[in-house]
């Protein structure tokens, strides 16, 4: 019996953790970086054709607004009737993929009429820190409405090889030029000399309507846009006294014996045949970076109505409809920034800036000083646009002012023909294209 007690089952109890898994909603907010579709921007332009310029504006200037934005831009070459031809069938079939234009001032008129580029007034008052030049504002703004805002433009200055100053006239300084004084100064070089000096572009269909429109400016030509007469004009007052001048130094042999053969200014200039110009700004300042020691340059002459230029820009619209508005304005606001128009300007052959704030980023090296004349002719001269777009066949208009100058100042007697000026006028009023 007590065997059997001694061997009877104890109960022990003992305690296990068993792991339980359990499922425990925990709210986080947690910053996780989602890639954005990288924005494109198409801007089509007429200018910048040459590859060392087009080289320059898409590697110096479009690239560093790529790095600060995220915005790629697409620049895009194309002659100006064919980017209009474009963006009319972008514009009819509702598919707008140009989101800016860069075009020549004479074709504002073409984007303005067609209703193809936004109003600009509230982006442009947005900006303190510049003030564009209203040089052009005769077509950029339209009935008081801005489309256009100019990022670079010309105007036309004198250069004179310093061998020329020997005979400058008494009292005269090629800072204060009046036209009077250049014909004297040119007529007293050939004679001693003995051979003329001064160049303009002999060529047909070249340069030469806009170094004449510029003294005719001078001596109260209206400019393009104002009430008739105004430039191209052959046959008014104020273009026969500015034909006097040419008659005056043509009569004098005063041209250089080749000028004929000239197509452009620069060769004949650096190689010492000619001493004298008006010319194109860019031109001068290629002539004067190449020996600035031996050239002296001032703005274009002086006539009763002051210094009268011909004064060409590009500028920039933004294409209505497009879908990239507000990147768009972002590059506009970009190029036009004081810094950035000299750049621009500097970098693609000394054209010059159109914000009046680029004088503070200029320097001391030969194309800032061309930059400096050229700016002081802008916001100070009677300044003309091109109006192309008004006539049937530009290098017609050309031909005119060509054959008036071969005809009544090369083979002339240094009088002024109104006879023959009439009849350029009729043929000038011919190639008008009409309203």
């Amino acid at each position: 019996v007590s065997l059997l007690a001694a061997c009877a089952p104890k109960t022990v109890t003992v305690t296990v953790e068993v792991p339980v898994e359990r499922t425990v909603e925990v709210e986080r907010t947690v910053e996780v970086e989602v890639p954005v579709p990288a924005q494109t921007l198409v801007l089509s332009s007429e200018m910048f054709a040459p590859p060392a310029e087009q080289e320059f504006f898409i590697n110096e200037i479009l690239k560093p607004f790529e790095e600060e934005t995220g915005i790629t831009v697409n620049f895009q070459v194309i002659k100006g009737e064919d980017m209009f031809d474009r963006v009319t069938v972008q514009q009819q079939t509702g598919h707008v993929t140009t989101d800016l234009v860069l075009v020549f001032n004479g074709r504002f008129s073409w984007w303005t009429d067609a209703g193809y580029v936004l109003p600009l007034d509230e982006v442009v008052s947005a900006w303190t820190d510049r003030t564009i030049l209203p040089a052009f504002d005769r077509n950029a703004v339209v009935d008081g409405t801005r489309y256009f805002v100019p990022i670079s433009a010309d105007v036309y200055l004198t250069i004179a090889n310093n061998k020329a100053l020997d005979y400058l006239p008494e009292g005269a300084n090629i800072d204060s030029l009046t036209y009077e004084q250049y014909a004297d100064w040119a007529v007293a070089i050939a004679e001693g000399e003995g051979e003329g000096k001064v160049c303009v572009t002999g060529v047909p269909q070249k340069m030469w309507i806009y170094q004449f429109g510029s003294s005719a400016l001078s001596y109260g030509l209206n400019p393009a846009g104002q009430p008739e007469p105004a430039f191209p004009n052959v046959n008014s007052e104020a273009s026969a006294a500015a034909w006097a001048i040419w008659a005056k130094i043509g009569a004098a042999n005063g041209f250089m014996p080749t000028v004929l053969n000239v197509d452009n200014c620069v060769d004949p200039l650096m190689r010492e045949e000619a001493w004298l110009s008006v010319t194109h700004n860019a031109r001068v300042g290629q002539v004067y970076a190449s020996a600035e020691a031996q050239y002296t340059v001032g703005p274009a002459p002086s006539g009763p109505a002051g210094i009268g230029t011909i004064a060409g820009a590009h500028g920039i619209g933004i294409v209505n409809g497009t879908a990239n508005y507000d990147a768009a304005v972002q590059l506009l606001e970009y190029l036009t920034r004081p810094d950035v128009q000299v750049k621009i300007n500097k970098g693609t052959g000394g054209f010059i800036p159109v914000v009046a704030e680029a004088l503070d980023y200029l320097g001391e090296d030969p194309t800032d000083e061309i930059i400096r004349k050229a700016l002081l002719v802008l916001e100070n001269g009677v300044t003309s646009y091109l109006p192309i777009s008004d006539f049937q066949d530009w290098g017609a208009v050309k031909k005119v002012f060509d054959d008036v100058f071969q005809e009544m100042v090369l083979q002339g007697d240094g009088t002024v023909d109104q006879a023959l000026l009439d009849e350029a006028q009729a043929r000038l009023d011919a190639l008008r294209v009409e309203q």
